[in-house]
């Protein structure tokens, strides 16, 4: 941590860092540290790096500064020097982070979420529907199917036999709603303190359907050992049709170069999403 950044520290929170050190995880490039403070307390540090970083960050303060609940973390300061925002948030380093699925994990989950949907929604909270263009992406598939086809998932045959009816599926999502969404949970934005699952990085929050919300965590639930998304969302052929076209559409692109490890991910949800929508709408095993 530079010098600038210590100075910036210690003007949000009031208190100088006595020690710091790097923090892992995120799949974005912002900067981020553990520090300890003169006062013996710890706070996580992000700073944005570049333009899209600094977005994120800015819409994500925007949801700290007007919401509060078990289900997130406390805000402990904010600097936007105009560039490089930097945001302050108590330190959940020693919260359990791994992914071990246990029935009562993934009902701790369930509970913020249900906590989250029915909170009065912020004043300026972005509708989900903004999102639609962006979610609904078998078209895209069908336009450009090379992508997706050398994952090798499926073949070209699968696809043609099944386009018809994910097109038809997912064009009936309803993104509409008054609940509060986070809209981005997945494990590495879900811990677990005392029993009660905590997400963080809020840039993606919105209002609209909070079933679209849960059912969005499911599939890297699912490839992650645990439950199937039908377990917990039965009778959803729209949104699973929804959810495995926005991963198809995505997967076998480029790799990220500010981002690398997103295309993988991107497979491995869709690995459960494919599976899922195709047992919702019946269709053809994968090949």
């Amino acid at each position: 941590m530079d010098q600038e950044t210590m100075d910036r520290v210690e003007g949000c929170l009031g208190s100088r860092p006595v020690a710091w050190r790097a923090a892992q995880g995120g799949y974005t490039p912002a900067a981020r540290w553990v520090v300890e403070l003169a006062d013996g307390e710890r706070a996580f540090i992000k700073v944005a790096t570049n333009k899209d970083t600094a977005m994120w960050l800015r819409d994500e303060c925007r949801v700290y500064t007007r919401l509060r609940g078990d289900f997130m973390a406390q805000m402990l300061g904010w600097d936007d020097d105009g560039e490089h925002p930097l945001l302050a948030i108590e330190d959940l380093s020693g919260a359990l982070w791994t992914a071990e699925w246990t029935p009562a994990r993934v009902d701790a989950v369930l509970a913020s979420l249900e906590a989250l949907h029915g909170v009065a929604v912020p004043e300026g909270t972005p509708p989900m529907e903004n999102w639609q263009p962006l979610l609904t992406a078998w078209g895209k598939v069908a336009l450009n199917p090379a992508p997706f086809l050398a994952l090798g998932m499926v073949d070209r045959g699968w696809l043609d036999a099944a386009l018809p009816a994910l097109l038809e599926a997912e064009a009936l999502v309803d993104f509409s709603g008054g609940a509060l969404a986070h809209f981005d949970v997945r494990s590495d934005n879900i811990c677990f303190v005392e029993g009660r699952a905590v997400l963080v990085d809020w840039n993606f929050a919105c209002v609209g359907n909070g079933v679209l919300d849960t059912a969005a965590w499911l599939p890297s639930l699912h490839e992650e050992g645990g439950p199937s998304p039908a377990e917990i969302l039965p009778n959803q052929p729209a949104i699973a049709a929804l959810l495995a076209g926005f991963f198809a559409s995505r997967a076998g692109l480029p790799i990220i170069p500010a981002a690398p490890r997103v295309r993988e991910v991107q497979r491995r949800q869709l690995s459960a999403a494919l599976p899922w929508a195709i047992s919702e709408l019946g269709l053809p095993p994968m090949v």
